[in-house]
Formats: C-alpha cells, structure tokens, sequence
C-alpha cells in the first residue's frame, strides 16, 4: 500500500513521483542538497524520530529522515453503543477502560451452547434500547478461555457480568433474560 504525498514535506525533498512507499516499514532519508531519496539502513533507522502521528523528522548530519505512521497505528480501543461488540482477551480490558464510568455488560458464550443462542436476540435489542450502556460479548473458545474466562471466574456459560468503574459489580449466570434487565437498571441507577 502507497502513500500519497505528506504536505509536511518539503517539494525538494520529493522527486516527480507522488506516491511513496510505506514508511512505516521503509523510512525513506531526503538529502538536504538534492531531490533523490534512498532508504535508510537499519543501522541509520536507530536515528530516526518515531512518533505516534502524522510526521516526524530529525537531522543527522545534512540529511533529515522522515517516518510517517498511519492513523491505524495510533487509534485506540473504541467504544461502541447500540450494539453488541464482540472482543477477546487482547480488547477486553482496553474497551472496558476507554468505556470510562459507562456501564459495561460483558455476555461470555461459547458456540455450541443452546442457551446462549437463545438469548442472543435479545441480548442485541438490549444494546438498542440502552444506550448509555457498552454491550460486549465474548466467546469462552479455547484461546480466550484460559487466560480471561479463567481471570473473570466463568464457570458455566451463559454468564454476564456487569462492571462499572473497571469493577465487576454484578453477575447473572445462565439465560436469565429478566435478571439481566434487573441488574443491568440497579447498575445503571447507582
């Protein structure tokens, strides 16, 4: 994938080509007195500043060396109302802190389990009624099982935990549609 050509640079550094190739992987060195361009080694990449967005340079010697960096890279968890997010044990913990004091309820299920495909309907319409609460599911397979399953304690599937402030606050284990309902209003009053 090519970049398309960064207003931050100077038009002597860039030669006749607008595209450029992906600095991300490939920082691209522009010499001061010239307008040809040649990458960097790996050696010379040590020097180069690396930031979060947008683009950065540093001189070295008559040279500047510039990286560029996508959007993608710098974009955190986002927190998604009126509607069920699926996550897994690497966006959990991000999406509950970036949901801040909203509440979140998290629905662990597995694939195979008949129960849980019964109240998922209705766990979606909940995310469209309530929309000042984060609606998360997360599927309890082997690879999230033991790491977050076994941190959070889920024992039988479906479970729902209800959290406020990072903080489990409430938990209803199985299919119970109203006892969800009940907990999910205590937890949103409080």
């Amino acid at each position: 994938m090519a970049l398309q050509t960064a207003a931050a640079l100077s038009p002597r550094s860039i030669s006749s080509s607008t595209t450029l190739p992906c600095a991300a992987k490939h920082p691209i060195i522009y010499s001061s007195t010239s307008s040809s361009s040649c990458f960097l080694s790996p050696s010379q990449r040590k020097n180069v500043a690396v930031g979060l967005s947008g683009v950065t340079t540093s001189k070295r010697k008559r040279a500047w060396a510039s990286t560029v960096k996508s959007s993608l890279d710098t974009v955190g968890p986002t927190v998604n109302v009126g509607q069920v997010t699926e996550v897994d044990k690497d966006t959990f913990w991000p999406i509950v802190k970036a949901a801040g004091d909203k509440t979140v309820v998290l629905d662990m299920y597995t694939q195979w389990c008949g129960p849980c495909k019964v109240i998922a309907p209705k766990y979606q319409e909940l995310s469209k009624k309530y929309l000042d609460v984060v609606f998360l599911k997360l599927d309890c397979n082997q690879e999230n099982k033991q790491p977050l399953a076994k941190e959070l304690g889920i024992r039988v599937v479906p479970t729902f935990k209800i959290l406020k402030d990072n903080q489990v606050v409430k938990e209803v284990k199985g299919a119970k549609f109203d006892d969800l309902v009940a907990a999910i209003d205590v937890v949103r009053s409080s």
